[in-house]
């Protein structure tokens, strides 16, 4: 199930529909749970328009990091989409989400990282926007990048700050619709969850025709540091089976009675995408949906947990129609119930599969320091879903 990545890799870009260096091609979920069938990518980018692009660093014997970037389309500046923004719990940083939630809509990329390389990222942005829009900053309005963080700084050096804005520049040029590597790459690359290692994750829904036919898609870089016993797949305590297995090693300077604050909490970064026609407000809605679906694996947000997700629709356009004016969309009213509480329970199983997707696709990984951090024994894991009948056979 997991990808292999060498551990001499410098740096590996993992554009859309490449594979995983040295490893395969991207996989999804191995099981289907739910109410709503899952997109034909199980993924995000099955919302017609969205981008994604993973940045994977690793160095020597101590860095484990990257950046993922997601784009609701091409040209994001030019045509800005109806977002929305919600912290859960905010022991964390997501750059640019004053804005979003003042005029209502999202006009950059989202891109993900480390903590102490968020503004690297940010000069990065910064550099993409004035690349394909010469006249930001001299006659034309100025970007304000959103960028959010996860500490990986236990497998890595985090202190070194190696993710560059030049990365973060080729990385949103190198964003595309289609399928994409998961689990440990991109800013996922140094990330664990429920003391195994994770990292970005994804998963979508699809409503039926009679309810609109709307996809909702999910993209999550899980670093989440509640306890092992707390794990629960689909109704099964698998965290509860495996708590006395495959348990971290730590440094010789670190033990885990050392952990604390974000670095023993972690975080978890949500990303919601949907072609419904959807305003801010009723995005947020989505976003609290978006916590139920984590509330499902396990995950009660931990005092020191950076929580944060950011919303969009991309139906719902903001053109820009000249330097410093933008033309609203024309709103779309969902005045059905039905539907919107079809997009509610979609929001919520999308966001529960893909912190699993995180889980089964990332790896066991040896970082700095020689920490290291296992990776969910997949097929004992999938033998527990199917003794318990909570997947098929």
């Amino acid at each position: 199930m997991r990808k292999r990545f060498p551990l001499t890799l410098i740096a590996t870009l993992c554009l859309a529909f490449a594979l995983a260096a040295g490893g395969r091609a991207p996989a999804v979920l191995p099981f289907h749970f739910g109410f709503f069938p899952s997109g034909p990518l199980d993924a995000i980018t099955d919302v017609p328009g969205v981008r994604v692009a993973n940045l994977t660093l690793i160095q020597g014997s101590d860095i484990r990091t990257g950046a993922t970037a997601v784009l609701p389309n091409s040209d994001p500046w030019d045509h800005k989409v109806a977002g929305g923004f919600l912290s859960f719990n905010g022991n964390g940083e997501m750059t640019g989400t004053h804005w979003i939630e003042t005029a209502g809509y999202l006009e950059e990329p989202v891109v993900l990282t480390d903590t102490l390389d968020i503004g690297r990222a940010y000069d990065g942005v910064v550099d993409w926007v004035i690349e394909h829009h010469p006249q930001v900053g001299v006659r034309d309005d100025v970007p304000l990048p959103v960028v959010a963080e996860c500490d990986d700084q236990l497998l890595n050096a985090i202190q070194r700050r190696v993710v560059g804005p030049e990365d973060v520049h080729k990385l949103l040029n190198a964003a595309q619709p289609g399928q994409f590597a998961r689990g440990s790459v991109g800013a996922g690359t140094g990330m664990r969850a429920f003391g195994f290692k994770a990292g970005i994750g994804s998963a979508s829904r699809v409503l039926p025709a009679s309810l609109g036919g709307y996809t909702i898609g999910v993209l999550v870089n899980d670093n989440t540091g509640s306890s092992r016993d707390a794990l629960t797949i689909v109704g099964v305590p698998v965290g509860e089976r495996l708590k006395n297995e495959y348990r971290t090693t730590y440094p010789q300077h670190l033990s885990e009675a050392d952990m604390h604050g974000r670095m023993a909490s972690g975080s978890i970064i949500i990303v919601v995408a949907t072609d419904a026609p959807l305003d801010s407000r009723e995005i947020r809605a989505l976003l609290l949906r978006a916590g139920l679906g984590m509330g499902r694996t396990g995950l009660t947000s931990d005092v020191g947990s950076g929580d944060l997700f950011v919303g969009f629709s991309t139906s719902e356009v903001f053109e820009r129609t000249g330097n410093f004016e933008v033309s609203a969309p024309t709103k779309r009213i969902i005045a059905d119930d039905d539907v919107l509480n079809a997009l509610y329970r979609a929001t919520a199983e999308a966001t529960q599969a893909a912190i699993y997707d995180a889980l089964f696709e990332a790896k066991t990984m040896t970082g700095q320091g020689g920490a290291t951090v296992y990776g969910l024994p997949d097929d004992r894991v999938l033998q527990m879903l199917r003794s318990a009948g909570a997947i098929s056979p």
